[in-house]
């Protein structure tokens, strides 16, 4: 069983950078073959994957968010983050942390545990 809860500040100046952490428990986020993932809803849309920190520390953005995004990691405190730079109202969502458990990495169906979710605003 793997929980994650995610943790960071609500509201967030247009141009400054977003960052998230998340914290996971039940399981080491480098239990071999295990994802770990940020994927966010903004108002009246649907979900969008973020991108993806695997066991390994490998890698991987969505194409349309890659030259903003950055994902790291503390083993030490089985916690990964999410840092998102320049960001505009646009960017206000539902953010959650998930994990993959099952293989698959690059969609939002692929997670098989989610956290409760944190409200991000963007505004001045």
């Amino acid at each position: 069983q793997v929980q994650v809860q995610e943790s960071g500040p609500g509201l967030v100046k247009p141009s400054q950078t977003l960052s998230l952490t998340c914290t996971a428990s039940g399981q080491s986020i480098t239990t071999t073959h295990y994802a770990w993932s940020w994927i966010r809803q903004p108002p009246g849309q649907g979900l969008e994957w973020m991108g993806v920190i695997g066991y390994d520390d490998t890698t991987y953005y969505s194409p349309s968010l890659k030259s903003r995004t950055s994902m790291s990691r503390d083993t030490s405190k089985n916690q990964f983050s999410l840092q998102l730079r320049s960001v505009t109202p646009e960017d206000t969502a539902v953010y959650y942390c998930a994990a993959s458990t099952l293989g698959g990495w690059s969609q939002s169906s692929h997670y098989n545990y989610w956290g409760q979710w944190t409200q991000v605003t963007v505004s001045s």
